[in-house]
């Protein structure tokens, strides 16, 4: 199995994490991680602050000669920001109350954090809570996407949606999909598509407010059999969508056509059976998994963002210390985060779907996981 650690504050030094269980003999793809890092600071309708930080990862341990060795790997992103908050947020600094917060943004975690923790400042919550935190776990995950890789596991994500403005369906054969997603602002793989979603974010912009969509991946190559009906935690779609519901301002997780499927009978919902050199779906309304199972289909999640509740006009809101009416405060921020969340998204199903695998093939070593793979694929074959 393979679990990981993150820390860090949003204006802090940098984020960490320790990640335990991944196998020994990988070589890392730096340029992968650093890639998905960029993905995630881009997209359209991006703030400020993606301007001063330019993400890049850097191992402390685990790895060497730029190979995993077995024991746990220690990863770093700083923050290049941190400089400008030395006198606020350094560990040693004296206490001050510059930039401090006592108004709430309805819809983040201010409140309901401020009182939790007993905190006098609810910058405490803000720079933990803060969707910052999602740079460490792209690493992550493009540490376990560059595992996938070597196992014929492929993962895309794009923005099915922002606003109103949505694109119907996706070949995810299209050999250029790739390309189309990252040569569009908005990583949506229709141009005109594309441009009428930057539109909305335009208007939401003119008018000082936010706004969310909704984001689509698709992970390829994943062989039938990972996860168990047997216990209710192991269950593949309720892990993937626990771990896709923890990103910041994600609402709701599809499997498949899991909200269509609601309103459509039996018999125009589940996919039936054909066998052609081992066995296939007709259809893919479950999305891939079956019984908390993957079933060797496409495994296909929505997750359904909100519009980030740092609004430029503010909202109605609370001073905790006077306890009187007060506009919401506003924090640097952006108008619109699907496309970088489409990014977390990819990383997070990565990281659940190489657990899976782990948890499936218990592997020491790359090269015993490719092997153990390759095994199963040939009982497949014969089943």
């Amino acid at each position: 199995m393979i679990r990981f650690l993150d820390a860090g504050e949003s204006h802090g030094r940098c984020l960490t994490a320790i990640i335990e269980g991944i196998p020994a003999g990988l070589k890392i793809d730096k340029d992968l991680i650093n890639k998905n890092l960029l993905l995630r600071q881009s997209g359209y309708g991006r703030g400020a602050r993606q301007k001063i930080e330019s993400d890049k990862v850097e191992f402390l341990s685990g790895v060497r000669f730029g190979e995993t060795i077995g024991s746990p790997i220690t990863i770093s992103i700083k923050n290049r920001d941190f400089e400008n908050w030395l006198d606020i947020m350094s560990p040693n600094a004296q206490k001050t109350n510059k930039k401090s917060i006592s108004v709430p943004r309805p819809g983040h975690a201010d409140l309901a954090g401020y009182i939790k923790y007993d905190r006098e400042d609810m910058r405490d919550v803000l720079e933990r809570s803060s969707a910052r935190e999602t740079a460490i776990r792209v690493a992550v995950g493009s540490i376990c996407e560059n595992v996938l890789a070597q196992i014929g596991v492929d993962i895309i994500s794009f923005v099915k949606s922002i606003g109103n403005i949505s694109i119907d369906s996706v070949d995810y054969n299209d050999k250029q999909l790739t390309k189309k997603i990252e040569s569009s602002s908005v990583f949506c793989p229709d141009e005109k598509i594309s441009d009428k979603m930057i539109a909305e974010i335009e208007e939401a912009k003119l008018k000082n407010d936010s706004i969310g969509g909704v984001i689509e991946a698709c992970a390829m190559g994943v062989m039938p059999g990972l996860g168990s009906y047997s216990q209710w935690d192991r269950k593949l779609d309720a892990r993937i969508a626990y771990a896709v519901m923890s990103i910041q301002a994600i609402k709701a997780v599809e499997i498949g056509n899991g909200i269509k499927n609601a309103y459509n009978l039996g018999s125009s919902v589940h996919d039936e059976i054909l066998f052609q050199k081992g066995y296939i779906r007709k259809t893919n309304n479950a999305g891939g998994i079956e019984g908390g199972m993957s079933n060797g289909e496409n495994i296909v999640v929505r997750a359904y963002m909100k519009p980030i509740p740092t609004l430029k006009k503010g909202l109605n809101s609370i001073d905790v210390k006077t306890k009187l009416p007060h506009i919401s405060h506003f924090e640097r921020s952006d108008v619109c985060a699907v496309p970088a969340a489409s990014i977390v998204a990819k990383s997070i199903i990565a990281y659940e779907l190489l657990n899976a695998y782990m948890e499936k093939f218990g592997s020491d070593t790359l090269n015993e996981l490719k092997k153990r793979v390759y095994e199963y694929k040939i009982y497949l074959k014969n089943k």
